[in-house]
């Protein structure tokens, strides 16, 4: 496959009061055309960090160093007028809370219209375009065209009677149908990227297995490359083709997906996989990580795990591990491997 971005000793660190904390540390990875990537880790590793970097929405002050190339184009220090030329029409965000994503005073199709209208106006700059109304509260009559547009998408999402469903407001979805409508909302821009941060993160089981599906089932039909962002490993599993550990702002272990549950090689990566409830009565007892993730504001030339890794060698109290590769296609940034 094609590589489509590809990111580069990128960091980004956030000015506290506590000082300057390292969201972000030289972090290096690729996304490929059609790929379905998952990036894991517990909450405060950099995950969203990493998706608002791609699509833009952090302030240009954070983005210490490093590079974004999405199709040659190094994104990182981009004018905001020359950002908006890829934010949604090339690279588009599903973010974790759908209710306060969706605007409460427009209807579903009026929404789903206004991303159509915007991706039109970009494509077809020439042409005239319907514009929806500025007014909070005041309806939008969308035209017969545009309105079947709409209901395509709906459709495309697995959103049942989208006729009846574009007259709704978000607060008369569900929580697994608002997610759908966000969904519909990125794909109308035709994006080569997906983010998808927690999308299911808020959905009960049942409808949490039918976004995951969904999203698969787009990937092939439409052909989108998707990075999803989850702090569950098993939601990783389901759906992606590789996977990405992240650790205190840093990649620990990149590797295909069977490989990294089936011979994960970083302690961390396995420390994660020994917390999964296995869901057979042998006895054994959940096995959590000791210790705390350090503090982000400290400076270290050391392993960041370290104080945490079980096994720990005198190396890792001095040096940082590289990520490298090890395997074919498998990369990680342990001592255990070797210098």
């Amino acid at each position: 496959m094609t590589q489509l971005l590809d990111v580069s000793d990128f960091s980004v660190h956030y000015n506290t009061s506590k000082g300057s904390v390292r969201a972000l540390d030289s972090v290096s990875l690729s996304i490929k055309q059609e790929e379905f990537l998952a990036v894991v880790g517990e909450s405060g590793c950099g995950k969203t960090t990493l998706g608002l970097s791609m699509i833009g929405l952090l302030p240009l002050r954070s983005v210490k160093e490093g590079r974004i190339n999405y199709k040659g184009v190094n994104l990182v220090g981009l004018d905001p007028n020359e950002f908006r030329k890829y934010r949604g029409s090339e690279i588009a965000m599903i973010f974790q809370e759908p209710l306060t994503s969706l605007n409460p005073l427009r209807r579903i199709g009026e929404q789903i219209g206004e991303a159509i209208v915007l991706r039109n106006q970009r494509k077809y700059p020439d042409r005239p375009q319907e514009k929806p109304p500025r007014v909070p509260g005041r309806k939008w009559k969308l035209s017969p065209e545009l309105e079947k547009e709409v209901e395509e998408m709906l459709t495309l999402v697995r959103i049942p009677d989208p006729n009846h469903i574009v007259q709704r407001y978000p607060f008369e979805l569900s929580g697994g149908m608002r997610q759908r409508v966000m969904i519909a909302m990125a794909l109308s821009q035709q994006p080569a990227l997906l983010i998808a941060d927690e999308p299911t993160t808020a959905l009960d089981v049942t409808t949490q297995a039918q976004v995951l599906k969904l999203m698969k089932e787009i990937k092939d039909k439409v052909g989108t490359a998707i990075l999803l962002i989850t702090h569950d490993l098993a939601v990783a599993s389901q759906v992606a083709d590789r996977v990405l550990v992240m650790y205190a702002g840093q990649i620990v272990e990149d590797a295909e997906v069977h490989d990294i549950f089936s011979k994960p090689k970083h302690p961390y990566t396995k420390g994660l996989l020994a917390c999964i409830p296995s869901g057979r009565k042998d006895g054994k007892q959940l096995a959590p990580i000791r210790g705390t993730l350090p503090d982000l504001t400290l400076r270290t030339e050391a392993c960041r795990f370290q104080p945490r890794c079980p096994f720990a060698m005198e190396i890792c109290s001095k040096k940082e591990p590289p990520l490298r590769e090890v395997e074919k296609g498998h990369r990680v940034a342990c001592f255990l491997y070797g210098e």
